[in-house]
């Protein structure tokens, strides 16, 4: 574990716009749940995403990002992720330490504080019809929304490309 504290959003931002990637921030209240984020729908277009910090036997760890609402049958995505067994949730003291935030706050842009690079991050194919994808900037109070190309060049930047695999019912 490393002694460094997590990035920030602004940090996050800076890095955003060193690589001439555009995007947009909307704050808002912490929400911990997708239902508690569904009244900013109007307001913040695109794609918006449920994020699952999963492991496998031998506590290798992955993202699953998906559309809010998309199903994830978790008896069976290792097969498509190439895990080395079923998958549980990842316990949130690696959470922290892995991609620098807490439960209720995953997020794809959380590959910027993973340095170590371990975490494999899995994007559906489903979410990747979008044209904007929308994710909490590293803290759930806010939203940050990227095209979904330039997502996919953030995560390759980060030393993580992304596998993009259709991981949904």
């Amino acid at each position: 574990m490393t002694d460094t504290l997590p990035k920030t959003a602004e940090d996050l931002f800076r890095f955003l716009d060193s690589l001439n990637i555009p995007h947009s921030t909307k704050s808002h209240p912490p929400v911990f749940t997708v239902s508690e984020s569904e009244s900013l729908r109007e307001e913040i277009p695109g794609g918006h995403t449920k994020n699952l910090f999963v492991k496998d036997k031998k506590d290798r760890h992955f993202v699953l990002t998906v559309e809010e609402r998309a199903n994830v049958d978790l008896k069976t995505v290792h097969k498509v992720i190439g895990a080395a067994s079923r998958v549980s949730f990842g316990r949130p003291e690696k959470l922290m330490e892995y991609l620098g935030v807490i439960p209720g706050a995953v997020t794809v842009f959380g590959a910027f504080n993973d340095t170590g690079r371990n975490v494999t991050f899995v994007l559906d194919e489903d979410l990747m019809k979008h044209d904007i994808v929308n994710g909490h900037p590293l803290s759930n109070d806010a939203t940050t929304s990227i095209g979904r190309d330039d997502l996919v060049r953030f995560l390759e930047a980060t030393g993580h490309p992304p596998l993009v695999l259709k991981v949904t019912d």
